[in-house]
């Protein structure tokens, strides 16, 4: 099968985007952090190798407990665990929530700041919880290469399906996607992945990316 051109890619990005938004018309973030930025912060780090609705679930009790960001700083790193224990690694999540809000509150007043150099200080921040912030807190461009979005950009041809590397996708898909696109693109994708294009059993079959799907047409051409 020939290798799309980044011309085509770019095209077929576009449409790509048209159809999510026509069947995920509110570009919601899958973590239920309520606008609080600082809610996003440590749901984001909580996400690690770990479902989204499991972070949600374990954070009502640790809101709950520890309901602003200097609350959480003076927390006892026990309690903190045991509120976090379901969303796995919880001893280093944990003490990362904890001396990412004292950072927030000592060094910045509890505003988060509006930079990828800033974000990356933050204890248990990578680029991808980064994106998310600076994407869904301060609305620019931001892709977040999570699973599901590199699994699909993947499937579509964005890239090749053994691509895995997150930096090297983000550059690539912050090249194909509109800078105004890119964050709503995301959310969209991660709702897509889960109810449609599944790791383990895609339902290319009625899928409405299908005929822009390089994946669907490699299977169609079996």
């Amino acid at each position: 099968m020939k290798a799309l051109t980044k011309t085509e890619k770019k095209q077929r990005m576009a449409a790509i985007i048209e159809r999510l938004k026509q069947r995920y018309p509110e570009a919601t973030c899958a973590l239920e952090y309520e606008g609080d930025p600082w809610r996003l912060l440590v749901m984001g780090r909580l996400s690690a190798q770990c479902t989204d609705a499991r972070v949600n679930i374990a954070c009502r009790d640790l809101f709950a407990h520890f309901p602003t960001a200097k609350a959480l700083a003076d927390a006892p790193l026990a309690a903190v665990e045991e509120d976090i224990r379901s969303c796995g690694l919880y001893h280093v999540k944990a003490q990362n929530i904890i001396d990412a809000s004292r950072m927030l509150v000592e060094e910045y007043h509890g505003i988060l700041p509006n930079s990828m150099e800033e974000l990356l200080r933050f204890p248990g921040v990578g680029r991808k919880v980064a994106n998310l912030l600076l994407g869904d807190i301060y609305h620019q461009p931001a892709v977040v290469t999570d699973t599901h979005c590199i699994r699909i950009c993947g499937r579509l041809g964005m890239y090749p399906e053994s691509e895995k590397n997150p930096p090297r996708i983000e550059n690539i898909l912050a090249a194909l996607i509109e800078p105004c696109e890119q964050s709503d693109f995301c959310h969209r994708i991660v709702h897509f992945g889960r109810e449609v294009c599944t790791a383990r059993s895609p339902a290319c079959e009625g899928c409405e990316l299908a005929d822009l799907c390089r994946h669907a047409e490699a299977q169609k051409a079996r």
